[in-house]
């Protein structure tokens, strides 16, 4: 895994460290409760910063991979099966649809529409609610 330099990893409870200056990361065994999850050892201080997050989660964050890509990354993976299943033959989609139950033409209409980025028209104008009538 590597870490992204000069990111801003949240701790937790409002404090954030450089991923370039933290050099350990510990669990907490004894103590451990809200607030209290993880030792973080940073190059400029003595001792360690304590975190509310888990090893785990401040390690993805160093790395780049925190809670803020996974949509992107999930609309991705979504547009790539879409496309795949639109390749699919004619004679493979009636193949599945008969023994398997699995509507090809179903899915890519549905999961089409999951990936939409908001380009559909634009909704007419609404009524003012606070208007005399």
């Amino acid at each position: 895994m590597e870490i992204v330099p000069g990111r801003m990893i949240y701790l937790g409870y409002g404090k954030y460290w450089r991923s370039d200056e933290i050099v350990g990361l510990l669990p907490i065994e004894e103590g451990r409760g809200p607030g209290r999850r993880t030792e973080v050892h940073v190059s400029t201080r003595e001792d360690p910063v304590v975190a509310s997050r888990s090893e785990q989660t401040i390690l993805n964050a160093m790395a780049g991979v925190d809670e803020m890509s996974r949509p992107a990354e999930a609309i991705a993976a979504l547009a790539g099966l879409v496309g795949e299943l639109s390749d699919l033959p004619p004679v493979l989609r009636r193949m599945l649809k008969r023994e398997g139950g699995f509507d090809v033409d179903f899915w890519v209409r549905r999961l089409g529409t999951l990936g939409d980025d908001g380009d559909r028209d634009e909704p007419g104008p609404q009524e003012d609610l606070f208007a005399e009538g």
